[in-house]
């Protein structure tokens, strides 16, 4: 048998108007501190950075960079694929997504809270009862036994109206920590796409370096011909021969330790971009020494442009929503109900206006004792933003000097490397000069190796400067943010999406 629980809608939707429309009306206001951004401890200009003829003014920084994907300013199509897996396939990245969609999820799940609970309701009870009956004094007595059914259906719907705001705090609490979450996920991004950056840099310092040790190792073989064959003819000493020999295979353990170094590197980068090592070959190629111009910003941009800053600020919204909350819970909270059926006996007779029931009601609940647990809650709450407020501002700070330490870092590396330039200059040109002395026997080959252990140990120098130059501008460009700035954090609105479920005089409470 099927059976079909039947709904009056017309009564039940002027119940359900009403109940909604009385607690619209009801919650109109939200106890607790309305939050106001603190403000950060930040300097008017950066103390590392160039002249101020050059950057007093703050010219637009994300106009001159690429949107996000900051790395193509090195104009690498290596570089550039990478990057872009890391995105796509980065495991640990994908677990933060997750967390963000866990984040954005829970908002539905406390906006739930604001709207009715509805029920259906259909009910079967058999009963049965019994009895004895007599006509008379002489007569026996007669046993009965009654059986009914009763059968039960309709709607009800209850709803604890959000009076004081605490619901609502707690959607502002869980949509702003959506938002930082949303802040960490591209901050972790950013964390990844710069190791990523690092790695690759650094694997072509280790291609650098492996060119360096071949070019010599091919040097010092033919300088260990020339003496073993001098040896042979016995116009050269045996010293010189084992000299030239242990330099030549010095540099060989050299050149197999870059390798080494580079395949790590190599492995490091399939994993940061989600594939088995096996499955990722980078080609050869030298470290660059074109080094992409940072344009002119201030330090107010960092408030605006870095995600982590950002994750702090959200997070300052959301301890301040839980102030409120926990502010709310001294207030009674009311709660509606409305009920509206059938119950009767027979099920075909059921459906009749004899046999509805319906009501209304209205209760309020209001802790009056609980041991000073709700004030010690709103302190809790209060220490937790005053926490929070002192977390934004020491990530502005860090911000700073991350951002003071790669300003000063690329203008006295530029320095080294002109001075390094000009002793490696002058290094090779005594390994010329030495070895012309040498053949002009004037000089034992030893101030020979001498002068070409010095212009080795230069020109790798100048490789390790130029790489601290190139990985300082990494890091510059990703400490401004990467060309992200607050404008990509999902709004209030668009976190607070619509339900379809529900009736269309609900509006979204936006916080």
């Amino acid at each position: 048998m099927r059976i079909v629980m039947l709904i009056p809608s017309r009564l039940f939707y002027k119940i359900t108007a009403l109940t909604i429309g009385g607690g619209l009306a009801l919650s109109g206001c939200m106890v607790g501190p309305n939050y106001k951004k603190p403000q950060a401890i930040i300097s008017p200009r950066f103390k590392e950075a160039p002249p101020p003829a050059g950057w007093a003014k703050a010219n637009p920084y994300l106009s001159t960079l690429p949107k996000g994907d900051w790395w193509q300013v090195f104009n690498d199509p290596t570089l550039n694929k990478l990057e872009e897996e890391v995105s796509l396939s980065n495991q640990s990245l994908k677990q933060y997504e997750a967390q963000y969609r866990k984040a954005r999820a829970m908002i539905d799940s406390v906006r739930a809270s604001l709207f009715p609970t509805l029920n259906g309701k259909f009910s079967f009870n058999r009963n049965s009862s019994g009895g004895r009956t007599t006509s008379g004094l002489a007569d026996s007595p007669h046993t009965f036994v009654t059986t009914t059914n009763t059968w039960v259906t309709g709607p009800s719907a209850s709803w604890t109206i959000d009076v004081w705001g605490m619901i609502r705090r707690q959607i502002q609490q869980q949509v702003t920590s959506t938002q930082a979450n949303a802040a960490l996920l591209a901050n972790m991004r950013l964390s990844y796409e710069l190791e990523l950056a690092n790695d690759y840099m650094d694997l072509r310092y280790q291609d650098s370096l492996i060119d360096l040790y071949s070019r010599n190792v091919h040097l010092y073989q033919h300088n260990l011909e020339i003496l073993t064959n001098q040896l042979a003819a016995g116009v050269a000493d045996p010293t010189s021969v084992y000299q030239a020999r242990y330099q030549l295979e010095s540099t060989q353990a050299n050149l197999a330790g870059a390798r080494v170094t580079r395949a790590q590197y190599e492995h490091a980068i399939a994993v940061l971009t989600g594939h088995p090592p096996a499955e990722v070959t980078i080609p050869h190629a030298p470290l660059p020494f074109t080094l992409p111009t940072i344009p002119p910003f201030l330090p107010s941009d960092l408030l605006q442009r870095r995600p982590d800053i950002a994750q702090a600020e959200r997070e300052m919204e959301s301890y301040n929503a839980e102030i409120g909350y926990e502010i709310g819970a001294f207030f009674p909270q009311i709660t509606l109900s409305a009920s509206y059926g059938y119950s009767g006996n027979p099920l075909q007779h059921l459906i009749q206006l004899a046999t509805r029931t319906w009501s209304l009601g209205a209760a309020a609940n209001e802790t009056l004792f609980e041991g000073g647990a709700r004030s010690a809650a709103v302190r809790e709450a209060e220490a937790d933003y005053d926490g929070a407020v002192a977390n934004y501002r020491q990530v502005v700070l860090k911000a700073l000097q991350d951002t003071e330490d790669q300003l000063s870092n690329l203008h006295y590396l530029s320095e080294q490397m002109t001075f390094q330039e000009q002793a490696l200059n002058s290094a090779q040109q005594a390994v010329t000069v030495s070895m012309n002395e040498y053949l002009a026997g004037t000089q034992i080959y030893t101030t020979v190796i001498t002068a070409q252990q010095t212009a080795l140990q230069y020109e790798e120098m100048r490789l390790q400067i130029q790489q601290q130059r190139v990985t300082s501008t990494i890091r510059l460009i990703t400490d401004l943010g990467g060309g992200w700035n607050t404008n990509k954090l999902p709004t209030k609105d668009s976190l607070q999406t619509d339900n379809p479920f529900l009736p269309s005089f609900i509006q979204k409470d936006k916080n």
